[in-house]
């Protein structure tokens, strides 16, 4: 178990200043669809039952914000406010799931894990410095469920933060971290995270929080330039080189 390992790790050789938690960023990071845009393939269905229209989400572009921020955006001019997006949460959830427990179903592969995603967290794994949590803006079952579908769920043992927590990225990192030092007993501080994510806005809530971050140039949305100018304190071009990541991530 994960938590044994840590548990353990803290009482071994290693201080606990040395340790490191990746807050992982799921779509574009780890995981992307077969096909742009496919997640409106189940989110579009859930806002029309749920509140009667899609609003805006048809032409939206979503990289970077948590589930709760795309649908107060898609549903701005519809005249349906946060307070009544948060009362129906639930409902959103549930719908949620079903529309895209609907859309894998039959052995539909509409997800795919990222080139090297594997590899890389396993490396991480196998790490004694190392531990893996989700940051991501997915809803917490959605996520679960995309690392389930492509393979990954094993290298998550931590609890993360997810996107049916805050309207605002930048929240999630304290959120993670709250969970996983009551997790773990342990008192790690905000430049012992490192979140990993392929948009601005994961190097934005990374520095919101106080936590190091790689930026990497895996998502269809935004580019390595554009990444460099927001400033990460590491950029890769992909995660096809798991030793890359490594010394990427000593260095921080």
């Amino acid at each position: 178990m994960e938590n044994d390992k840590w548990k353990m790790t803290l009482k071994s050789r290693l201080t606990p200043d040395s340790l490191r938690v990746l807050l992982w960023d799921l779509d574009g990071t780890l995981v992307r669809g077969r096909r742009y845009g496919v997640f409106k393939d189940y989110t579009v269905p859930m806002l029309e039952t749920v509140f009667g229209t899609a609003g805006s989400l048809r032409g939206m572009i979503v990289s970077g914000m948590t589930d709760l921020q795309i649908v107060e955006e898609a549903l701005r001019r519809e005249g349906i406010t946060r307070e009544h997006i948060i009362s129906r949460k639930d409902e959103l959830r549930r719908c949620y799931m079903d529309e895209m427990k609907r859309a894998t179903a039959n052995g539909q592969q509409i997800l795919e894990a990222m080139p090297g995603a594997r590899e890389v967290l396993r490396a991480v794994n196998e790490h004694p410095r190392y531990a893996s949590a989700l940051l991501t803006g997915n809803i917490e079952p959605a996520a679960h469920l995309k690392v389930e579908i492509t393979g990954l769920a094993e290298f998550f043992q931590l609890p993360g933060a997810f996107g049916d927590e805050s309207f605002d990225r930048r929240d999630l990192p304290a959120i993670a971290a709250q969970r996983i030092n009551e997790h773990l007993g342990a008192q790690l501080q905000p430049e012992q995270f490192i979140v990993i994510g392929d948009t601005p806005n994961d190097i934005a809530c990374a520095r919101h929080f106080g936590a190091r971050v790689v930026a990497v140039a895996t998502g269809r949305v935004h580019s390595a330039q554009e990444l460099r100018a927001h400033e990460p304190d590491a950029l890769l071009a992909d995660l096809l080189d798991a030793e890359l990541l490594m010394k990427t991530l000593d260095k921080l």
